[in-house]
């Protein structure tokens, strides 16, 4: 595991405790995600891959045919807190792994769910591919991420500081549908929406991004100590963005069909 893993994963299982309350986000991207297949028609054995804390995992064990729901997740804690909530249970597995690397055999998954989770897997072509392995003939990887538009507000402010990278980049729709092409898709379905998000402060944002354990950066970051002058330099560029007394903050979310 490289450090930027290990980093990733030890700031996920940190906010295990605090996920849930800042996850309005994640939880309509997801409705939004089911919504965009006939979820009566999904069957067989489910993974929902990065499950975070299970709100994807409930959708899919209250919405589909399913015979069994495989909850993965790179954070233990993650899992733990999910599985405080299923108590009894069984229909749902729970499997503590590194999503790019599935720890399951060939042609043994219907369906691989994903919401707002892959963006953390540092090589997608290798996991779409991985994916494709585990998928049973004519499976189904169904999936969000976000896109590039996402925190673009905190990304201009960052650039009037510094040319380090303080918000994570992210995939276009053309280059998610050329990684899922070269891996053997043969049919690849992708649509985008914008929610913008409002905050009574920067800080505010900045803090339910450590919350979601969204807050890691993973290239091209300061490692040295951000200053107090440098953060209220980036707050008062942010300001220029202010409607009313609340700051935006748009994210680009991606949602994705990929059949086999």
């Amino acid at each position: 595991m490289t450090l930027t893993k290990a980093r990733i994963k030890r700031s996920f299982a940190k906010a295990s405790v605090t996920y849930d309350s800042v996850a309005q986000l994640q939880r309509t991207a997801g409705r939004q995600l089911i919504n965009t297949i006939d979820a009566k028609e999904i069957k067989g054995c489910l993974l929902d891959l990065g499950c975070g804390t299970g709100f994807l995992t409930s959708q899919l064990e209250a919405n589909t045919n399913h015979e069994i729901v495989i909850a993965l997740d790179i954070a233990l804690t993650m899992l733990q807190t999910m599985q405080e909530k299923w108590v009894g249970q069984n229909v749902i597995k729970y499997v503590c792994a590194d999503a790019e690397h599935l720890p399951f055999i060939e042609n043994s998954i219907d369906s691989v769910f994903s919401n707002l989770a892959l963006q953390w897997c540092s090589n997608l072509g290798s996991v779409f591919r991985d994916i494709k392995r585990v998928l049973k003939p004519d499976g189904r990887l169904i999936f969000s991420t976000f896109g590039p538009q996402t925190l673009h507000e905190l990304k201009n402010a960052w650039a009037t500081v510094d040319n380090y990278n303080h918000v994570n980049s992210f995939y276009t729709k053309d280059q998610l549908h050329d990684f899922l092409t070269h891996a053997g898709y043969t049919k690849v379905e992708i649509t985008s929406t914008f929610h913008v998000s409002r905050y009574t402060s920067v800080w505010t944002l900045m803090q339910e991004l450590k919350y979601l354990g969204a807050h890691h950066v993973i290239a091209g970051r300061n490692k040295k100590i951000t200053t107090k002058t440098a953060m209220e330099k980036m707050i008062t560029a942010y300001e220029c963005y202010k409607l009313g007394d609340k700051i935006p903050a748009t994210f680009e979310v991606i949602n994705v069909i990929a059949t086999v």
